[in-house]
């Protein structure tokens, strides 16, 4: 794949703001993206990622900021950006009553430059597909042809938002692969999603957003070193075993709650276990099943955000 852009900054936003009457849907959001990497917002419903990446596109013009990609300014110039760049489109807007050939060869057509039907969908894993219905085929099938419509004119950034939502879990790792096949063959990836651990695997750096600002950015290992020391205990929540009677227990720096879990953040792992086994056998809770790990990417959004990321 050629580019144009073979060093530097692929993507360059700066104080981007975009409000609808009095909510503040993106709100003084800056980064940068270097060529080749997968960059990832990570957020809520309402957080702001699907408009700043709209912006990006040039469907959106911002209300202030400046926004260059792939060396074109976006609100000046959205339409130059068209031949250069890949969107995935949501499955319910795919034409339910072409076929899958069909629809790779009309994406196709509006572009001067463009790949081979057959090579994206063998790409993608579509040959026995390949002349059914989009209408017919499963969750997974359909997001993948909708990543081959993405790559149809050969871009060189690809805009992903929230790629793999409602899919199965194999699905999701079917997804995965082929989002980090498209990564190996050098191209650039701006990928919105609710899930830490494809976050994680998939993305070079991230950026948490919260009501329309970037909170923090970084690798995964520097926002969870930069928040982090401790170790996680985690274990089901138990009736009886309070937060004081937890924040007593020998090296717990901090307790926390997440879903159905109890985690406690300890600098002094060995201890800690012993000293909460113990008063569980004392409280006659013999069945404590702890889990010791360090603190990931979702750790991180709790203690930005003080939620979940799905809630």
């Amino acid at each position: 794949m050629a580019s144009a852009v073979d060093t530097g900054s692929v993507v360059e936003v700066v104080d981007l703001h975009k409000s609808y009457g009095s909510v503040r849907a993106v709100d003084g959001v800056t980064f940068e993206m270097a060529a080749g990497e997968v960059f990832g917002l990570l957020g809520p419903n309402g957080a702001g990622k699907t408009t700043t990446i709209e912006m990006l596109e040039g469907l959106l013009k911002p209300d202030s900021g400046t926004a260059s990609v792939l060396g074109i300014d976006v609100t000046r110039h959205p339409g130059a950006l068209k031949e250069r760049i890949g969107v995935q489109l949501q499955t319910a807007s795919l034409y339910p009553n072409l076929s899958v050939i069909e629809l790779i060869d009309l994406f196709g057509s509006f572009y001067a430059k463009r790949r081979p039907s057959g090579e994206l969908i063998r790409e993608l894993g579509l040959e026995e597909r390949a002349t059914a219905l989009s209408g017919e085929l499963s969750g997974g099938q359909r997001q993948r042809l909708s990543i081959a419509l993405a790559l149809v004119n050969d871009p060189e950034l690809i805009f992903l938002d929230e790629p793999t939502t409602g899919l199965d879990p194999q699905g999701r790792r079917s997804l995965w692969d082929q989002i980090q096949q498209m990564r190996d063959q050098g191209r650039t990836i701006l990928l919105t999603t609710h899930y830490m651990e494809e976050a994680e695997r998939l993305c070079d750096r991230v950026a948490i957003m919260d009501h329309g600002q970037i909170l923090e950015m970084g690798t995964v290992n520097e926002l969870v070193t930069r928040h982090f020391r401790e170790r996680t205990v985690r274990f089901a929540t138990r009736e009886g075993l309070t937060d004081e009677m937890l924040a007593g227990v020998r090296g717990v720096q901090r307790v926390a709650h997440e879903s159905d879990e109890t985690v406690l953040y300890t600098s002094e792992v060995p201890q800690t276990v012993g000293a909460l086994l113990k008063l569980g056998d004392e409280l006659g809770m013999h069945d404590l099943d702890l889990a010791v790990r360090r603190p990931t990417l979702e750790d991180v959004f709790i203690e930005l955000t003080g939620r979940a990321l799905r809630d």
